[in-house]
């Protein structure tokens, strides 16, 4: 979709046109844009700039045009406001054939000042808007991705708006594919499948993709990714994407997301209701790839290799079982307790992989554990860390860009939980504690776990109604949050 800036309103409107004109909170007289006051009545003025409420005022002489004047409610001023309601405002001129609309942010230092600055501000409307645009619809024979107006915002720095626009647009475009790789039925995202379109749509000039197959797995001695992906057809690959910043000497960040491109729960098999979402058990995966793709269009000044071990976890009669033992690349050995506890398995050997590497900085993303949605709700992330600066800003990453994260403890104790009579460690920790059991699992394969951060994203990549724009689809919950955080002081914490 097309968005722009503009300095001011044309003075002359064109038909199916709306303009929305946002006014800060404690207005209490406030300033017209001068272009609508011709194609108003006088009469009607008076009270739409004294009005505490949402106004929709046709405008006169114009075919389908129309003042939508709302006040903003400053006791309800988060974050996320201005996403959720550009989203909302939007998906309801689909179908309403509006050409344009023109959007007036509110003018308010004390709302800039809550966004860190205007821009940021303006950046969150303009995700808002770009979120009402998303549909995944391709396999419907009839449906068809909404149709939305030109968006044109109004800002007297309209320069510095429309860079911020292109940014957003770019940071956005990675959010999109993230989640069209959720999105994708297992049958047709299967692991090779997911590697394929990794290397079509990532390689370029900074990007470098490569792909293990089954054969290479089994020189590297991948046991872990061998043995949950041994019950498939569709036999496992591993992917690692390596993005080189023109920054010289930049900080070298690793990220494994977990890639499980669909979860049945092997010989522990799931309950049938709701299995088809485990075709997004892949989504730290999906998160992983928009942040490359994010990493090379931004240009972001860090080295960054993203590791992505993809399976399918089934049934056979080549399916690993419960009671048996694998060993792992790193040598150590893991108790199949559960077959369902699968993820923490293939993330075992790609973690020892990433830190081999010696990144400055490990972060894994997963959809790891149902207990971490039972703890926090489906839209929280549970966010371990060792590192209090780390932890920190990664916690106000999630505040500002409301993909919000809360730390969970890493206490030695829960070890004794997944100890093993037979192994090095146990996959699964019993009833109890079970986000940070997977946790502490994880842990036995990163060297420094003073620069590792896990990230459990079960609940948030996932449907759901708390933010209206993740209300229908799997949704790409992570690239906002660790772009804003690589975008960040995170690196303060190497100094110590």
């Amino acid at each position: 979709m097309k968005i722009g800036s503009v300095k001011v309103l044309p003075k002359k409107i064109q038909n199916n046109t709306v303009v929305l004109w946002m006014i800060a909170p404690g207005t209490k007289t406030a300033v017209l844009p001068e272009a609508v006051k011709d194609y108003l009545p006088a009469k009607y003025i008076k009270t739409i700039i004294h009005s505490q409420e949402e106004l929709m005022t046709p405008l006169e002489g114009l075919e389908n045009s129309y003042l939508f004047s709302a006040k903003v409610n400053g006791g309800k001023i988060h974050m996320d406001y201005f996403r959720r309601y550009l989203y909302l405002f939007m998906k309801g001129l689909v179908k309403k054939n509006f050409n344009s609309v023109y959007i007036c942010l509110p003018e308010s230092e004390e709302l800039h000042s809550l966004f860190d600055s205007e821009f940021y501000l303006l950046q969150t409307a303009v995700e808002g808007v770009i979120y009402a645009s998303y549909s995944f619809s391709k396999y419907k024979s009839s449906a068809k991705a909404p149709v939305l107006p030109e968006v044109i915002f109004v800002s007297s720095d309209a320069k510095n708006y429309q860079a911020r626009i292109s940014y957003t647009q770019k940071l956005m475009e990675s959010v999109f594919f993230a989640r069209l790789l959720a999105n994708e039925p297992a049958n047709i995202l299967t692991p090779d499948a997911f590697a394929k379109i990794c290397k079509k749509e990532l390689s370029s000039r900074y990007v470098k993709v490569t792909v293990w197959n089954e054969k290479v797995l089994k020189t590297k001695k991948m046991g872990g990714i061998l043995a949950v992906g041994g019950g498939s057809d569709n036999k496992p690959r591993m992917i690692i994407m390596q993005y080189r910043s023109v920054k010289r000497n930049a900080p070298h960040v690793a990220i494994v997301g977990k890639g499980v491109c669909f979860d049945s729960g092997g010989i522990s098999i799931k309950p049938a209701e709701g299995m088809g979402k485990m075709k997004a058990d892949m989504a730290g995966g999906a998160v992983a790839a928009g942040l490359i793709k994010a990493a090379d269009d931004l240009k972001l000044p860090y080295n960054i290799t993203v590791v992505i071990p993809a399976v399918e976890n089934m049934l056979s009669g080549s399916a690993m079982r419960p009671g048996d033992i694998v060993r792992t690349s790193s040598g150590k050995t893991i108790e199949v307790d559960n077959t369902d506890a699968e993820g923490r398995m293939i993330l075992a050997d790609a973690l020892h992989y990433a830190s081999k590497l010696k990144p400055d900085l490990l972060i894994d993303l997963a959809t790891l554990t149902g207990a971490s949605a039972v703890a926090l709700a489906e839209f929280v992330t549970s966010m371990f860390a060792y590192d209090d600066t780390l932890a920190d800003t990664i916690y106000k990453a999630g505040l500002k860009t409301y993909e919000r994260v809360w730390r969970m403890p890493l206490w030695d104790d829960y070890n004794k939980l997944i100890e093993s009579d037979v192994a090095d460690v146990k996959n699964t920790g019993g009833r109890w504690g079970g986000a940070v059991t997977a946790a502490k699992f994880l842990e036995n394969w990163v060297s420094d776990p003073q620069r590792w951060i896990h990230l459990d994203i079960a609940g948030p990549s996932m449907p759901q109604t708390i933010t209206p724009y993740n209300k229908t689809y799997m949704s790409g919950t992570g690239v906002r949050l660790l772009v804003e955080f690589l975008n960040s002081d995170w690196h303060k914490a190497l100094k110590k």
